[in-house]
């Protein structure tokens, strides 16, 4: 960047604190870089995990575990299934969990441990804990103890006679264990198959052994208990509805049978007699009406021809002749032609005049009044035929009328005996059908059959169930990693402050002039070895003389990392106030303690000693805290001379070795007006006389957070420069700050970094950031360093 053509009032606004751009939404780099700080942090919690978990090991007890397995098999009953007046179907899931709880039940719980007298058996009773267990039974017994639980329904048991009070004791006991055992039974289904394991772990085997396989037999029992007591309800039950049943059914007979006795309801062949005998008369009515009619056409047949007379009836009574009875008119009618052929051959022969012709037809004519006399008493035996055949007709269709109404009453009342025959009906089917289950149920009480099988019997455990080595150990390890990564991400967001130059110029949008290490007590050692001229006061001070040798490590180290920080900051005003004669650099912090009082005064002595005329001003009149670590003993200084109107001469001191100009600052009690005093008129005639003289005039001003003096300076200021801590001044204060001090943010022409721990800078530098590489060139800073002070000396 060229800051000759960056003017100071036109600097880029400062960027948010939130501002982030999309790319770096998941900053790999960001988190790997994390990791690598926090690594320490990580394995030390991993260690101290995996340490709780040798110690957990070390302090708990082993205990073995025993396991049978049963199968739920629907093909051992299958016999009796299907017969069966109980059987339930185990297709579904809820009546596997169903009977996983049975296994869970307090009454299969007491009947283990009636059986085992666990209750009696100390090893069950009082097993031997961890530690973590007594640590929480002790919290427990402690909380107890301040927060005591109500008593309800309790008897106090000294107020008892023995006997009472060891069944008492015993009963509680035996209580407990059945609560112990079904707690830490355990049973689940394997798979989605129909095979339940049972399992118990103890810290003596065979105790475990014993407790599975008695578990298991007292499951096979329960179920077959429960399959007798089922079928043996069955029955019961079944025998009370039998009685009912065969009440219900008898008393609906008898109602059937009553009321078709009432009603006249009589079946022959399953028919009513009634609809019979309609259909006898039916019958015979038909047949008397045939017969009517035939008798009305002889009737009318005979009663014709008596009718066309006498003369006809020989003619007619041949059309009668084939009708039976008719014997007597057939004799006749054979005479009849007889003599009537003879008369013809008597009339042909002899004439009609002929005697014998005559008695011949008159013989025809006795014979013809014969045939009609019989055919009149024929008609009229047919005529008593018709009457008698038409009077039985009539009774006949009276009959069936009277018969037809008296069946139409009968199906009427058979509605309501089919209603009355079908409940009797539907009862003796239902009591057959009970009577035939209750058969089925008394068979099977004597033949029950379970539906549990044991497949996989409980056997004497050889090794340890809990706890297991590699378990414990890889879950301690991660849990103590994820503990380290849960207070090192804690670490990371606690993480506020500024750590590299990235840093500086991402949150603040400032130039980044560099990092000041930390200086060490190596610094002072030197420079009490080197600097003879130091007064026997300030060399029997081990503090003052840290503090004097933080203020010249410029000079005594001019290849050092710290000083080539301070040429980049001259560098960087130069640039910025090219042109100008003499420059007036404000050294400014945020908070006290970040370290500008020995910037400002190694700054100035790095300046100096390359030969430029430089003053160094203390401006921090509230705190003169530059004044105190350069050990000036002055009586009069900065205030003294803006107020009384006195030069730089009449107040300053002057380094022997680099011919630095220092104004000191003197403390007069409580002045609190200093940064009127700091843009007083009187302050401007004096920084004005000091650019007479001088090339650079660094003054060391107060902190921009607590007091306004830096502010106040700001007009007479060409530049600031802005020292930081590395790893303490919160970015979000300096964010602040800037913000609200724009004149002053102007104005500034870099940051630096102070109170840098070089080891720890990498863990913050991006992959290829100068910070990855420092150690590859810090030696070079000490190799140079180590030739100019031999040089020197």
């Amino acid at each position: 960047m060229n800051y000759a053509n960056f003017p100071l009032d036109k600097r880029k606004p400062l960027p948010s604190s939130d501002a982030v751009s999309a790319e770096d939404f998941i900053d790999v780099e960001r988190l790997l870089g994390m990791a690598a700080r926090q690594a320490k942090v990580v394995a030390a919690c991993a260690a101290i995990g995996l340490f709780l978990g040798v110690l957990y090991l070390q302090t708990t007890p082993p205990t073995y575990m025993a396991m049978s397995r049963v199968l739920i098999d629907e093909g051992l009953n299958k016999v009796v299934d299907e017969v069966s007046a109980a059987s339930v179907s185990m297709q579904t899931d809820s009546a596997i969990l169903s009977q996983i709880e049975i296994l869970h039940s307090a009454r299969l719980a007491a009947v283990v441990v009636d059986k085992q007298k666990l209750d009696q058996n100390d090893a069950f009773m009082d097993p031997p804990t961890s530690a973590v267990s007594k640590a929480a039974d002790f919290v427990r017994g402690v909380v107890r103890y301040f927060r005591p639980s109500p008593a309800v329904g309790t008897t106090d048991v000294t107020q008892l006679d023995p006997a009472t009070r060891d069944a008492m004791i015993a009963s509680s006991r035996r209580d407990y264990a059945i609560l112990k055992l079904q707690n830490e039974v355990q049973a689940e289904r394997i798979g989605r198959s129909y095979v339940i394991s049972i399992a118990y772990q103890a810290t003596d085997p065979a105790l475990a052994t014993s407790v599975t396989k008695a578990y298991a037999e007292a499951y096979l029992a329960d179920q077959l208990d429960a399959s007798f007591d089922a079928t043996e309800r069955a029955a019961v039950w079944l025998q009370g509805r039998l009685t009912e049943l065969r009440e219900s059914s008898q008393a609906a007979a008898l109602a059937v049978e009553k009321f078709r006795a009432e009603h006249g309801l009589a079946v022959d062949d399953g028919q009513l007699i009634s609809d019979k005998q309609l259909s006898d008369l039916n019958g015979q009515l038909i047949e008397a009406q045939a017969d009517t009619a035939r008798a009305s056409a002889r009737y009318q047949q005979y009663k014709s021809i008596v009718e066309s007379g006498s003369d006809n009836a020989f003619r007619d009574a041949a059309i009668s002749a084939d009708q039976p009875s008719n014997s007597v008119i057939s004799t006749l009618k054979t005479r009849y032609l007889t003599v009537a052929k003879r008369q013809q051959d008597i009339e042909a022969n002899f004439g009609a005049e002929h005697p014998q012709a005559v008695a011949l037809a008159k013989e025809k004519a006795d014979i013809s009044a014969q045939i009609f006399g019989e055919l009149k008493q024929l008609t009229e035996s047919y005529r008593n035929e018709y009457e008698v055949a038409l009077a039985r007709e009539t009774a006949l269709r009276a009959n069936v009328a009277l018969a037809a109404g008296k069946s139409s009453i009968d199906n009427q009342s058979q509605v309501k005996l089919r209603e009355l025959e079908q409940k009797a009906t539907a009862l003796s089917t239902l009591y057959q059908t009970f009577l035939g289950r209750y058969e089925e149920a008394s068979q099977q009480q004597s033949f029950p059959v379970g539906k549990i099988r044991v497949i996989s019997d409980a056997t004497l455990p050889k090794s340890a169930a809990t706890p297991r080595m590699s378990i414990v150990l890889g879950l301690s390890l991660v849990l103590g990693v994820m503990m380290g990564a849960g207070v090192g991400g804690l670490n990371e967001f606690r993480e506020r402050f500024f750590r590299t130059g990235e840093d500086v110029r991402d949150r603040v949008g400032l130039k980044f002039l560099g990092y000041l290490p930390i200086i060490g007590s190596k610094v002072v050692r030197d420079d009490r070895r080197d600097d003879g001229q130091a007064d026997a006061k300030t060399a029997q001070s081990p503090s003052a003389a840290e503090r004097r040798a933080r203020m010249r490590v410029s000079i005594d180290a001019p290849a050092s990392m710290f000083a080539e920080t301070l040429r980049s900051a001259k560098i960087a005003f130069d640039v910025v106030m090219e042109g100008q004669g003499s420059r007036v650099i404000g050294v400014v912090s945020v908070l006290p303690g970040e370290g500008k009082s020995t910037v400002a005064a190694n700054l100035a002595g790095l300046l100096a000693a390359n030969g430029s005329k430089t003053l160094l001003v203390d401006g921090d009149l509230r705190n003169p805290g530059l004044s105190r670590s350069l050990g000036m003993e002055a009586e009069q200084g900065l205030m003294e001379a803006v107020v009384s109107g006195q030069t730089w001469q009449s107040v300053g001191k002057i380094d022997r070795q680099t011919k630095l100009a220092i104004v000191p600052a003197v403390p007069r009690g409580h002045f609190s007006h200093t940064s009127e005093l700091l843009s007083s008129a009187g302050m401007r005639r004096f920084i004005d006389n000091a650019k007479e003289t001088f090339e650079y005039i660094i003054v060391d001003l107060p902190p921009l957070g607590p007091v306004v003096d830096a502010k106040a300076f700001a007009p007479l200021a060409d530049g600031f420069v802005l020292v930081t801590e590395w790893g303490r001044t919160p970015r979000a204060m300096v964010q602040s700050i800037l913000s609200s001090e724009s004149y002053i943010a102007n104005k500034i022409v870099g940051v630096v970094l102070n109170k840098v721990d070089l080891k720890k800078l990498a863990k913050y530098g991006s992959i290829g950031g100068s910070e990855k590489f420092f150690d590859r060139y810090s030696s070079y800073y000490l190799e140079k360093s180590e030739a100019r002070t031999k040089a020197n000396t």
